[in-house]
């Protein structure tokens, strides 16, 4: 399975009956949050020069350390709700080893563009995930799947259900396939 870290983003409000914030902060003081804290930290700074991933494709060294900085963040998580409602909001896509992602970035220059935002919308509630790699100034990669909650921390993506290319004035769309978590 491909792993990849996100940080949320606010793009558009999103409201609810329920509430028209973005994010619900809860802020505690324990070792257990510094820990996390810390974790979160290194895991970021190992991230911060792969370009999204494509440098740590060349070099499996790296990206071992990486995926080990993911499994040491999600057992300071363990016991932890992942995949509740919090989890419904548009992240930016930091790092991945998901291949398609990476080739559509690292090939953007043929089309004469490049990937701007690399995107991932979730919406616990409707089940949905779409994934939008951005090509400035407009045009958009868009595949939208379906989501189920499998445990406290997993979703597993069930299976894309469309995927489109789509330009200031033209739309073409393409077969979707896959599947993950």
């Amino acid at each position: 399975m491909a792993a990849c870290f996100s940080q949320p983003i606010p793009l558009k409000p999103k409201t609810s009956p329920k509430s028209t914030s973005f994010y619900t902060l809860k802020v505690t003081c324990s070792s257990a949050t510094n820990q996390s804290q810390s974790a979160k930290q290194h895991l970021l700074s190992l991230i911060s020069d792969q370009d999204r991933g494509l440098k740590t494709q060349n070099d499996p060294e790296k990206r071992a350390t990486i995926i080990q900085a993911i499994y040491a963040m999600a057992e300071q998580g363990k016991g932890t709700v992942t995949t509740g409602n919090s989890l419904s909001a548009t992240w930016r896509l930091l790092w991945t080893t998901e291949k398609e992602q990476l080739f559509i970035i690292e090939k953007a220059p043929l089309f004469g563009t490049k990937a701007g935002d690399v995107l991932q919308v979730i919406d616990v509630e409707k089940k949905t995930l779409n994934n939008v790699i951005t090509f400035p100034p407009d045009r958009v990669f868009f595949v939208r799947s379906n989501i189920e909650i499998a445990s406290s921390q997993r979703v597993n993506f069930s299976r894309f259900t469309s995927a489109v290319l789509r330009g200031k004035s033209w739309e073409i769309p393409l077969p979707p396939f896959g599947q993950g978590w």
